[in-house]
């Protein structure tokens, strides 16, 4: 199974993709789209939305997995970031692929397997459980990783327990 990890911000928004080889998740690619902060919120949101499809059309991935909202104080900051996981959204969505989501409590357990990791904790598992000499970075990037992973362990997971019933 090939999952494309979506870490999502109006001025940069990082992916990941990971395979699955046996009980393995493998790294395919990762990085960052960056928005200008000078370039209006649409030019953002229009560059956003033709990388992840770009991403998309390149690496051919299964199935997107997105960090859920979390509670923002700032308004006008959770507004943006609805409308950057909008655009991502859309471009999965419209390439026909099943959409996941998960808070980031479960993104950081299925990790680190605290709920409450900080950046840098999550950033070292993912290196170790994809076996990477180097952290991936800036954070964004690891970030999606982590989305990524999260969601391969769910689905296997949830896969055997349906197995077991």
């Amino acid at each position: 199974m090939r999952v494309l990890g979506i870490d999502c911000g109006s001025r940069v928004t990082g992916y990941g993709v990971i395979d699955t080889l046996g009980s393995d998740c493998v790294l395919v690619h990762c990085g960052t789209i960056r928005s200008k902060s000078s370039d209006s919120l649409p030019v953002r949101l229009r560059s956003i939305h033709n990388g992840i499809a770009e991403i998309i059309r390149e690496l051919r991935p299964e199935a997107a997995a997105f960090e859920s909202l979390f509670y923002a104080t700032n308004v006008q900051s959770a507004l943006k970031l609805g409308h950057v996981r909008g655009v991502s959204m859309f471009a999965a969505a419209y390439a026909n692929l099943p959409i996941f989501e998960y808070s980031p409590l479960e993104v950081k357990s299925a990790v680190t397997g605290y709920g409450r990791a900080e950046k840098i904790q999550v950033q070292q598992m993912v290196r170790a459980l994809l076996k990477l000499s180097v952290s991936p970075e800036p954070y964004d990037a690891s970030d999606a990783l982590a989305v990524a992973i999260c969601h391969v362990h769910t689905h296997r997971f949830n896969k055997s327990i349906a197995v077991n019933l």
